[in-house]
């Protein structure tokens, strides 16, 4: 009963637990097999592309589809079958039993070949191209190696190939080779030359050949693998060099890779270049410590020359695998779909490679739902049983089942995409578990829009638990995702309970401003100080609705207010900005300050109350003001500048109202300051101020060094010298009087330099100016006397005629020019005379 169950349970193969992913999956073959083998034993089997023939233990032959269901039947002996061979065209069948039968005849056609031989035929091979006339061969393996070759008059010719190493226990023909295994070892024959090119010993001889069997396997035409034992050899047979032949076979062997296996060989096949072997496997057993047989093994393996890597390796739960013996493991492949085919007496299963959609099985068996979503995404135009979306699905079901919102939530983003009704299952999914918020950060807001509900649904969430979090989603979504209406009277019912919360009061203007209420925003945000008010204003032009707030912006940042009211005064005039800062003369300094910095012209009319203002907020600047001013009234500056005793201010008005000595006076008396007042004498160039200064300096030592050390090059400093009384100690006097003497040297220097740089410019202008006069003046007849006007040549040049011609190059007839007075007789042009442009005097009369 425990060997039924087993027999009976529904997993084909045990894989490890390990987190390698198996190299292919395997099913029972089915339908009709089943059938079969509930009352027949399998014996061996053969694999065509088309179709699959499976041999039997009662001498039946079946021929069944992929699916396992029986097409043809054939009673073909009372006994076991042995050994089953197709052609490559799948339309001749060799079969041979127990009983010494060997059949060979053609699936579509009447021919047909029968022999009974006195002893068990154990192998029977056709030729692959049977089906052409003149390859009409097939080959037989009892005590000796038959070839059987059609002749004339259809008749079969027998000739031995092979006899004396025991009985015949494989043979695979592949092209012109024919590879066979008997008591010794594995043999090659060439079928064109007729000769056997090889013999590959067997390796254990201690085992029984009929109880463990020589597996064959022909991997292309010229590449034979060997399994025998625990050894497996890959032989590859090669031409041998002309110069080596001799008396050898024209072709040889050469093993290229060799290696032993851990458990017996019961078949093997190759796919791509790795090797696929079915192994026989026995055990300990735990209960009776009597070794018994196991579940047999399906490894793939790397050949490597003297060794293999193991790829995978699957132990197979085949039904009855406990009382199987080596000889009793088949397996057959099909070439053109990688299909490994395991047949034993109570089961056949198939092995095939495992595709992507068996792939991604493994990955969300093993819940790595990543790796199986992105394997899906690129073989999504392959793969049949998987769809993209219900992957990504069960990958954000994992996430939230792993307690893992945040990232079930963005993967929400890649993997629901602009499905409408699957974000709006998962966003309600997600309220249900209270996780509204990790969704919040990744809900679309534009291709796809979700129901307004959705969104409100969200922000509720917030509202009631995250006021930062509620303002951040406000200031991230678009206004026009929710119903702003319902947004502001859930903020303003929250705000009566907390009418401070600076939060809530920010989000409230943000969306008094998405629903173009400005006005409410404005006044929310100066309450608040906020920075963007500014940047509201301008983006809205809300400036007819911030004349009376003012004073508001002023407070909250009177440079930024300050800039905008004065890049904007054709939107708020300069008088409405004094008017409403009448009541804060320090924000009204600011603002005139900055216009008149801007030009000094457009506030003209405020310039007189900017000099109270000036007196009052900043004094450093009032100084430049009344000098850049033109429009200030100076009797009213002066009076405050008195008023508040600013000295400095009082002696700029006083000298530029022209009283310069009552300025000259403060400055000495007020600032005590001899450098200044010197300054300021220098600027007014006026001798009494010098006379004043200097009588008020003579009897103070410091001031008059100051003097002399300054005075040199305005006011002769004798004059100073002779007015210090005898016996006065100054300070640093002897300094100072070197210093004047330097002065004057210095002073008779340039003098005596500007005297020669002027004698030279003189001489080299009155050098050129007797050139120019020394030159020729060209007269010709389009020249006219410039007293009567008439040409300068006479029309007939026989006649005499006298010419004078003047450096100013007037000309006139000798007889037109007055007679010269007595004193001198240098004449002079009277044109030039008349214009006081200086005299010119005559160069030149020309006489004929």
């Amino acid at each position: 009963q425990e060997t039924r169950s087993n027999e009976e349970s529904t997993d084909e193969s045990e894989e490890d637990e390990s987190e390698e992913e198996p190299k292919l999956k395997y099913e029972r073959l089915s339908n009709g097999v089943t059938e079969i083998l509930q009352k027949d034993a399998a014996s061996c089997m053969t694999v065509h592309e088309k179709f699959l023939a499976l041999g039997t233990h009662y001498g039946k032959v079946y021929l069944l589809d992929v699916q396992g269901n029986i097409t043809q039947k054939f009673d073909v002996s009372p006994v076991k079958i042995n050994q089953i061979s197709l052609d490559e065209s799948g339309e001749h069948m060799g079969v041979c039993s127990e009983d010494g039968k060997v059949q060979v005849f053609g699936l579509y056609s009447a021919e047909e070949f029968h022999e009974t031989f006195d002893c068990p035929i154990k192998i029977v091979a056709v030729h692959p191209h049977f089906v052409r006339s003149h390859f009409k061969q097939f080959v037989t393996g009892g005590k000796k190696l038959l070839l059987y070759e059609r002749g004339w008059m259809n008749r079969w010719k027998p000739s031995v190939l092979h006899e004396g190493e025991g009985n015949i226990r494989n043979v695979k023909w592949r092209g012109h080779l024919i590879a066979w295994a008997n008591n010794m070892g594995v043999k090659i024959l060439d079928m064109i030359s007729k000769q056997r090119i090889t013999n590959v010993p067997r390796d254990d001889i201690s085992l029984r050949p009929d109880m463990y069997p020589c597996s064959l396997c022909w991997k292309d035409n010229l590449t034979l693998i060997i399994g025998w034992g625990n050894s497996v050899k890959i032989c590859s047979v090669k031409e041998r060099h002309a110069s080596e032949m001799r008396d050898l076979p024209n072709r040889y062997v050469e093993i290229v890779f060799q290696f032993d296996t851990e458990f017996y060989i019961s078949g093997l096949a190759p796919i791509c270049d790795q090797l696929v072997i079915l192994s026989y496997v026995k055990e300990i057993s735990e209960k009776t410590e009597v070794e018994c047989c196991a579940r047999p093994r399906l490894d793939i393996v790397q050949p490597l020359p003297e060794s293999c890597e193991e790829i995978s390796s699957d132990a197979l739960t085949v039904r009855g695998f406990q009382e199987n013996e080596c000889r009793d493991y088949h397996l057959e492949y099909s070439e053109g779909e990688s299909l490994f085919y395991i047949i034993s007496p109570r089961d056949v299963v198939v092995a095939k490679e495992r595709d992507q959609d068996d792939h991604i099985d493994w990955l969300l068996e093993k819940k790595k739902y990543e790796e199986a979503l992105m394997a899906a995404e690129i073989s999504q135009k392959t793969i049949k049983k998987h769809k993209i979306l219900d992957i990504g699905l069960a990958y954000i079901n994992h996430l939230v089942e792993k307690g893992e919102y945040d990232l079930a939530a963005r993967k929400c983003q890649k993997i629901l995409g602009k499905n409408t009704e699957l974000w709006e299952f998962e966003v309600y999914k997600f309220k249900e578990i209270g996780q509204l918020k990790a969704i919040s950060r990744y809900l679309p807001r534009r291709d796809p829009v979700l129901k307004p509900l959705i969104y409100e649904m969200v922000l509720h969430e917030f509202l009631e638990s995250d006021y930062e979090g509620f303002a951040t989603l406000i200031k991230e979504w678009p206004g026009d995702l929710y119903n702003n209406t319902v947004i502001v009277q859930a903020v303003v019912d929250h705000l009566k309970k907390d009418p401070q919360n600076r939060t809530l009061l920010r989000t409230l203007a943000e969306l008094y401003t998405y629903d173009q209420r400005y006005g409410r925003a404005l006044e929310i945000y100066l309450t608040l100080r906020h920075k963007d008010v500014f940047q509201l204003i301008h983006k809205h032009n809300l400036f007819s609705s911030i004349r009376d707030k003012i004073v508001l912006l002023m407070d909250f940042d009177s440079e930024k207010a300050v800039d905008m009211l004065l890049d904007n005064e054709d939107k708020i005039s300069i008088d409405r900005v004094v008017e409403e800062l009448e009541n804060r003369p320090e924000l009204q300094h600011v603002y005139l300050h900055k216009l008149f910095k801007r030009d000094h012209h457009k506030g003209q009319r405020y310039h007189e109350k900017q000099i109270s203002l000036y007196a009052e907020y900043d004094r450093p600047n009032l100084l430049p003001f009344l000098r850049d001013s033109t429009h200030c009234p100076l009797e009213k500056a002066l009076e405050i500048c008195q008023q508040r005793n600013f000295v400095e201010e009082t002696v700029y008005l006083l000298s530029r109202m022209g009283n310069s000595r009552s300025a000259l006076k403060m400055i000495m008396e007020e600032l005590q300051d001899v450098d200044k007042a010197i300054e300021f004498a220098k600027e007014q160039d006026d001798g009494e101020l010098w006379e004043d200064l200097i009588l008020y300096s003579i009897d103070k030592p410091p001031f008059i060094t100051g003097l002399l050390n300054n005075i040199g090059t305005h006011v002769d400093p004798i004059l100073l010298i002779h007015r210090i009384k005898e016996g006065m100690e100054i300070p640093n006097l002897r300094d100072s009087l070197v210093k004047i003497l330097q002065d004057y040297n210095l002073q008779i220097l340039l003098r005596e330099g500007c005297k020669k740089i002027l004698v030279a410019d003189s001489l080299s202008l009155l050098k050129k100016m007797h050139r120019t006069q020394m030159k020729g003046v060209l007269v010709d007849e389009e020249n006219i006397c410039e007293s009567c006007l008439s040409p300068i040549l006479p029309s007939d040049a026989s006649k005499s005629f006298n010419v004078v011609v003047f450096h100013c190059r007037h000309m006139f007839h000798k007889e037109c020019l007055p007679v010269p007075n007595t004193v001198s007789s240098v004449q002079f042009c009277n044109i030039c005379s008349a214009k006081h442009r200086g005299p010119g005097s005559a160069i030149l009369e020309m006489k004929k």
